[in-house]
């Protein structure tokens, strides 16, 4: 799924010369507020990123991110862990998603809300719910995180039970009452575990 943060993906403009530049690059935008968050005190988090990814982050105070590396795969994942923190995401829950099997969903609420202000705080409260009561139920009925930040809602956690959660999501969306939603997780719950 294309988020609406990425700008490019691109491969090197000359693969012929490996040793002074990157095999593969990411551009991304992130929100002003979640710079700090991306570079953690003195550097910390933007270190432990780079260091467990071995690529590297270039991030300018206006919230341009470049990524570059030499690992496709762990370049990918790489972005999806910037995306994540920039979607609201604590540092540490991001790096969940160097685990095999884990990904990230990012639901615009601009696609169901359109331009309407109101709806789009009415669609984020169904989710959060009261006192952050559904967002937490469906997080411990999916073992997901989920993080409702701006105009989206993040979810992380392993493959399946995230596309369990987004499930759980859009019937929100749609106008389901939290118990329904619930009760139609703890079915998908017992089935997984009892057949």
């Amino acid at each position: 799924m294309k988020n609406s943060l990425e700008k490019t993906s691109k491969p090197p403009k000359d693969s012929s010369n490996y040793n002074n530049m990157d095999s593969f690059a990411y551009e991304l935008k992130i929100p002003l507020e979640r710079v700090a968050v991306l570079i953690g005190k003195e550097g910390e988090t933007k270190n432990k990123i780079e260091e467990m990814t071995q690529s590297r982050l270039n991030i300018s105070p206006e919230g341009d991110v470049a990524i570059s590396g030499e690992d496709g795969f762990m370049l990918y994942t790489t972005k999806e862990i910037v995306l994540a923190i920039a979607r609201g995401f604590n540092p540490n829950t991001a790096l969940m998603l160097l685990k095999t099997d884990y990904a990230l969903e990012i639901i615009n609420l601009r696609d169901i809300a359109g331009k309407s202000k109101n709806t789009l705080e009415r669609l984020k409260g169904r989710i959060i719910g009261k006192g952050g009561k559904a967002r937490e139920e469906i997080e411990r009925l999916t073992s997901t995180k989920i993080s409702v930040y701006g105009k989206t809602v993040g979810i992380i956690g392993e493959a399946g039970e995230v596309t369990l959660a987004r499930e759980a999501a859009a019937m929100l969306l749609q106008g389901s009452m939290h118990k329904t939603v619930f009760q139609f997780l703890e079915r998908k719950k017992k089935q997984a575990l009892f057949g």
